[in-house]
């Protein structure tokens, strides 16, 4: 029994549902980009008071929820609209804490972190597609240091009150790994169209944390 969508193997039931490369790429951007206008819209309409006011437990508890839902719905289903249900379940919460963080930046800077950030993007992609065997060899290593990451800052910043810089680059260095990974990973699997949304939704959450990063480490470099 298969265990989600990127353990996926070639299989009779794949090659029933195949569609061309040309297809498959074309779905995973549109998802992307319908990904990016929810969030935009989000922040366009959505008050960041309105969200501020949610209290800080449950806003927390909401969002890990809806995005371990979302993600374990993508992950696990065959199924190209429940995959996309999935999907959306994690660009809201995700729109929800860009809306939030961008307040409290210039839009000029905002817009130079989204140009950086599509420069890295389509740089890693380009290296996941001429390297994959290399980011397959390092995702190990990638995920233990999120791992360690994750830790570390949460330990700074609900017990020791700081944050080392340091982190935002080790985090961006991780998330340009793991775009890579899922670009790559993402042309070796079936090309099917609910493989697509799933490779879009996992392209998703690594291109928007990278993101975050960089405008945090654009807003220092201009302070």
């Amino acid at each position: 029994m298969e265990t989600g969508v990127f353990q996926r193997k070639m299989s009779k039931e794949h090659s029933d549902h195949l569609i061309e490369p040309l297809a498959y790429n074309l779905i995973i951007g549109l998802v992307l980009l319908w990904g990016f206008a929810i969030n935009w819209l989000m922040v366009r309409y959505i008050s960041t008071g309105s969200i501020q006011s949610i209290d800080f437990r449950i806003f927390i508890i909401g969002y890990f929820l809806l995005c371990l839902g979302g993600v374990t719905l993508f992950k696990q289903s065959r199924s190209p609209w429940l995959s996309f249900l999935g999907y959306n379940l994690v660009v809201v919460p995700f729109g929800l804490v860009i809306n939030v963080v961008i307040s409290g930046y210039d839009p000029s800077l905002v817009l130079d972190a989204f140009r950086v950030t599509a420069f890295v993007t389509l740089t890693m992609m380009a290296l996941g597609s001429a390297f994959p065997q290399f980011f397959e060899r390092i995702i190990g290593t990638l995920s233990l240091a999120l791992l360690g990451v994750i830790i570390i800052e949460l330990i700074e910043i609900f017990i020791l009150g700081i944050h080392h810089d340091i982190l935002d680059w080790i985090v961006v260095v991780i998330f340009c790994g793991y775009i890579g990974y899922d670009w790559g990973r993402a042309n070796r699997i079936p090309k099917t169209m609910d493989n697509a949304v799933d490779s879009a939704a996992a392209l998703y959450m690594d291109i928007i944390n990278l993101f975050l990063r960089i405008l945090r480490l654009l807003g220092r470099r201009k302070k």
